[in-house]
């Protein structure tokens, strides 16, 4: 029931202080029959509470950089981890109590993905609320955070630190409304009157998205840190997100629509939206897998459009297929090592795609287009993807 305005309800008496203020009483019988129900409520939830589950701390970082995984699952039969910080996996033990348990390492500082697979079906970490997220459910991970003694160059540090902004757009080339995410410098706002910026267009690898870059790869923040110790000129990055066609669709195909998209509506967007420089010396493209195919692609067949081109563990496509795809490149080398400030090749030994890139620094140099081959030791992981930005950055817009 809902008391009429100036009306008490269930035998409620008002009473007014001397300034006129109301102060609620229950009548006796009332306060004893709700001290009664609070109490009733308090002793019916202790079974309840009883019968909840042990709370479970998985992944916990021990002082000497081992970490324990653990999980609640006394019906499970057995239970695997797979994890960037192991060389194979390694199989969970169960207590009396039904939880399993397992210790590895120690561990170096880094960030790294894991899984549990428990009577063979692949899935999180229930106990940890890190994840990375990707374009679809299967690539979602469970993330293991270990810091060291001093910040990585990837950690937040006291820096002025930019901003992240994310934009809809409406693509014209493919019909359709599209999502972009954009990294300001520190100070964009602040020099709001007249100061612009070099830009760098920023490509996500498969299974991903536009977020990619600065939840998983932390770009926003090596950036930062970049900046604050004088590396690098500050410079604005835009970071699209790189489907064309749906996922599965040939890899061709989505990397003709996406640069569509990206040299007739993300570039005009961007360039009507922030205060960057539109002339080819200060604009790069860079990418990581699926997206470092795509910037060399996209970059090096648009020489006139871009000063500084690189691939990260580039999925770079058939090499039978380079010479046509890259007739515009080899055809005029000389204008293109003249117009091109930088083209950056790397990979990881570890990668599966490291023949590949290798076999791409080979083709470049047969056909006299001046380059750099980066061989690193690394897997395909955002462990390496993170170093090659910090390494590259400080090389663009000098």
């Amino acid at each position: 029931m809902i008391p009429e305005r100036g009306r008490p309800c269930f035998g409620q008496r008002n009473h007014f202080d001397g300034r006129g203020r109301s102060r609620v009483e229950l009548p006796a019988t009332h306060m004893k029959r709700l001290t009664f129900a609070v109490l009733l409520a308090g002793l019916l939830a202790r079974p309840a509470l009883a019968q909840q589950p042990p709370r479970i701390i998985s992944p916990e970082v021990l002082p000497d950089g081992h970490v324990t995984f653990r999980l609640n699952a006394p019906k499970a039969d057995a239970v695997i981890l797979t994890g960037e910080f192991l060389d194979g996996n390694r199989a969970f033990e169960k207590d009396a109590d039904g939880i399993w348990k397992v210790t590895v390492g120690p561990v170096e500082p880094e960030i790294y993905h894991y899984n549990f697979t428990i009577d063979g079906v692949r899935t999180i970490d229930p106990a940890n609320p890190q994840l990375k997220t990707g374009s679809t459910a299967s690539t979602i991970t469970s993330v293991l955070e270990i810091s060291g003694a001093a910040p990585a160059f990837y950690d937040p540090q006291p820096v002025p630190h930019g901003e992240i902004r994310t934009h809809w757009y409406h693509s014209k080339s493919l019909d359709s409304v599209r999502r972009l995410t954009v990294y300001t410098p520190p100070g964009y706002e602040k020099n709001a009157s007249s100061a612009r910026y070099p830009v760098l267009y920023l490509f996500h690898g498969a299974n991903a998205d536009e977020n990619a870059w600065y939840r998983l790869g932390r770009a926003n923040l090596i950036l930062d840190n970049l900046i604050a110790a004088g590396n690098i000129t500050p410079f604005i990055v835009v970071m699209p997100f790189g489907y064309g066609v749906p996922p599965g669709q040939p890899q061709a195909d989505n990397t003709a629509k996406f640069g569509r998209d990206l040299i007739d509506d993300v570039i005009p967007f961007v360039q009507s939206s922030y205060r960057v420089f539109t002339d080819r010396e200060r604009r790069a493209i860079v990418g990581l897998s699926m997206g470092g195919g795509q910037a060399l692609n996209i970059g090096l067949n648009n020489v006139d459009l871009f000063s500084y081109v690189g691939g990260f563990s580039a999925a770079i496509g058939n090499a039978a297929n380079y010479p046509a795809t890259y007739a515009k490149l080899i055809g005029n080398a000389r204008d293109a090592n003249r117009r091109l400030k930088l083209l950056w090749v790397g990979c990881g030994r570890e990668d599966g795609l490291f023949g590949a890139s290798k076999g791409f620094s080979d083709f470049l140099t047969a056909n006299n287009v001046k380059h750099v081959f980066h061989e690193t030791g690394g897997a395909h992981t955002w462990m390496v993807w993170r170093r090659y930005l910090h390494e590259v950055a400080p090389l663009l817009f000098r």
